[in-house]
């Protein structure tokens, strides 16, 4: 398997040669760690707990975060959008909404999106880098030197994985991960028509319309694809960690009840009891 996955990975990186170029981060120079923000629904524990942490620290944000209230409270430095769906679909209100807010950042922003996608982000803050979206696995030197020349990551089956490996690539050296639930396992069933159904919560309430699509994206897909697409999740992020602890970077997963095995779990720092 390793030998087929490293074939199919050296073809992908013959195909798309130029490496990422991304910049060492100014916090990153100053030894700061970053805090990663998932989107799991702990986040809310974790930000009512640590509120004075996550204001003192760099914050990278995913996804829908800049439609939630607390956006321009935290001010996350970072943010990762990866799903092409956030390039694609203009016509979507939940996805116009979060241009439209991006667009409007007041603080100095780095906003990573794949090589190659559109960005629609036009704010003088926000500086827009790109990051190779390659799936690359196979041998270990193989995944070392893709990781390591910013050619490829683990197949990024979810924001978390290229967020982290951006984070990387800024050059920090200690990255804590919240809001990173990812307990699908608890919420997928298979309904008497035999669709899969799984809901995906997060720390905000999706509106009907997120809800609706999710499902539809989910209708058509056998449970075993289902299943086989957290195996692809779960396995990236140990492929990260052995990466990391070749580039002297320590990953902490901070979020409580995480499904995650992959990091170790360690409190955010400078934080405050019950955190």
């Amino acid at each position: 398997m390793n030998l087929t996955e490293s074939v199919v990975s050296l073809v992908k990186i013959a195909l798309h040669p130029f490496p990422a170029r991304i910049k060492k981060a100014d916090e990153a120079r100053r030894g700061e760690p970053l805090v990663v923000l998932g989107n799991g629904p702990s986040l809310n524990v974790t930000m009512a707990e640590c509120r004075d942490t996550l204001r003192r620290c760099p914050l990278m944000a995913v996804n829908f975060f800049a439609n939630t209230p607390v956006f321009q409270e935290l001010r996350p430095r970072f943010y990762v959008l990866a799903d092409p769906l956030f390039f694609n679909r203009a016509d979507d209100a939940n996805i116009a909404r979060l241009m439209e807010n991006l667009g409007k950042v007041t603080w100095p922003m780095v906003l990573f999106v794949p090589k190659g996608a559109r960005c629609r982000v036009k704010n003088r803050m926000v500086t827009v880098r790109r990051f190779p979206m390659l799936g690359v696995e196979g041998a270990a030197w193989l995944e070392r030197m893709a990781y390591g020349r910013r050619l490829g990551m683990p197949r990024p089956r979810n924001v978390l994985i290229p967020a982290i490996m951006t984070g990387i690539w800024s050059g920090f050296k200690e990255i804590y991960i919240i809001g990173a639930d990812h307990s699908w396992m608890n919420t997928i069933c298979v309904n008497e028509h035999n669709e899969v159904e799984s809901r995906q919560p997060h720390f905000y309430q999706d509106n009907e319309h997120e809800l609706k699509r999710i499902k539809v994206d989910y209708v058509h897909r056998p449970l075993h694809e289902v299943v086989h697409s957290f195996y692809v999740a779960f396995r990236a992020y140990h492929q990260i960690q052995r990466y990391a602890s070749t580039a002297g970077v320590a990953i902490y997963n901070s979020t409580p009840g995480s499904f995650i095995d992959a990091f170790t779990r360690k409190s955010l720092p400078v934080c405050g009891d019950g955190c």
